[in-house]
């Protein structure tokens, strides 16, 4: 479906942040930025990219099935690195499809391994056991939990409790709906940090922020649960429609953009 070029709000012009350039990495290996933990942040990024291993055969689906949502969070990669440079935060990024295991569900959920996906049969996964569910729970589930939880540690160690903050992406319609939000910030129980979040947002002025839209926060067994909630960490998701973040500039712009607004909100929970 088309998407009008009124939708798409532009980002603040900020002054570029030089970059550096891209390191290859094997599907499963974990990428970490260093930080500060002194900016009292870490970034997550669960569903960076759709990278399969060569030896599965994309799961048997064609390029362009890899290219949707369903294989990873459009956008949210080069959104997650903006907002560690300019924030001069740690973050952990996977490095593998969600189509291969679902690192944002708990090793108990149903759609941890996607057999059916938005309509797309996945047949890499179709006939899966739990002998291969365990084996790509050690291969890709568990080295991206940990690196998280070693973030942690490092930053607790330091005397800086992190704020957890974890970055998604979503599609700009769902089956035959227009979603109109541009940004979405997802929480659970009191969610203090997302409400000063999400005030913030609205009052930029020129956006639709969907509070606990387009889904809702607090998934059981999710990353937040695990390496937030667990440890009394402040925590809150970000979800950037897919439209608007599609290009590493316009996402790169976002991650500025979020960085400039969020150590603010930080600041008014921790003096509270």
């Amino acid at each position: 479906m088309r998407i009008d070029p009124a939708e798409t709000q532009p980002a603040k012009t900020r002054p570029a942040i030089a970059l550096k350039p891209a390191v290859a990495r094997a599907p499963g290996e974990v990428e970490v930025i260093p930080g500060d933990p002194a900016s009292g942040i870490l970034l997550i990024c669960d569903h960076a990219t759709n990278a399969i291993p060569p030896e599965l055969n994309s799961l048997g689906l064609p390029p362009a099935q890899l290219e949707r949502h369903i294989a990873y969070d459009i956008g949210a990669a080069e959104m997650t690195r903006a907002m560690a440079r300019a924030l001069d935060a740690p973050a952990v990024l996977s490095n593998f499809s969600r189509l291969l295991i679902d690192p944002n569900r708990g090793l108990d959920d149903p759609t941890l391994v996607m057999r059916l996906s938005d309509g797309a049969i996945v047949p890499g996964n179709r006939h899966i056991d739990q002998a291969g569910i365990t084996e790509r729970v050690a291969r890709y589930y568990e080295p991206y939990d940990a690196a998280i939880d070693t973030a942690i540690e490092a930053a607790l160690a330091a005397g800086h409790p992190p704020a957890i903050v974890s970055l998604h992406s979503f599609t700009p319609f769902w089956k035959a709906a227009v979603r109109p939000w541009h940004i979405g910030v997802l929480w659970d129980g009191e969610g203090a940090l997302s409400q000063l979040l999400i005030a913030a947002l609205q009052r930029e002025g020129d956006l639709v922020v969907g509070d606990n839209e387009p889904y809702r926060g607090g998934l059981p067994g999710d990353t937040i649960d695990r390496h937030a909630t667990r440890r009394g960490l402040h925590e809150t998701l970000i979800e950037l429609r897919q439209d608007l973040i599609a290009s590493d500039a316009t996402a790169r712009d976002w991650g500025e953009r979020l960085a400039a607004i969020l150590p603010g909100c930080l600041a008014s929970l921790r003096a509270g």
